[in-house]
């Protein structure tokens, strides 16, 4: 896997480059940094947040078709379980997008 990211992103040496260019990827990279950590503080507040899903006790009596298990979505623990989806999401964007400009631009 490794040598098909290398042979992809294989850069010829002697190419010119841009000088800003060169210089934006360390910045882009401390930025991609900063929004991962930013988002994984966010995810742990988010999960501390969530309620659990069961009290332990439903495989017993089984689980009950209320209005409320019906509009989950529309209160609040749903909107924290939309969010925490979502910043997954995040994390795992710039966490690939880190990857590949590390491979592109590796640190001397």
């Amino acid at each position: 896997m490794y040598n098909l990211i290398s042979f992809i992103c294989a850069r010829d040496e002697n190419a010119a480059t841009a000088p800003w260019i060169a210089d934006s990827f360390p910045i882009i990279k401390i930025v991609l940094l900063c929004l991962l950590a930013i988002c994984s503080i966010a995810m742990i507040v988010f999960v501390i947040m969530q309620k659990s899903n069961t009290n332990g006790v439903s495989a017993i009596s089984g689980q009950s078709d209320t209005f409320y298990n019906r509009n989950k979505g529309a209160t609040l623990q749903g909107k924290i379980k939309t969010l925490t989806i979502i910043d997954a999401v995040l994390i795992m964007v710039f966490c690939i997008a880190f990857l590949i400009l590390n491979t592109i631009y590796p640190a001397v």
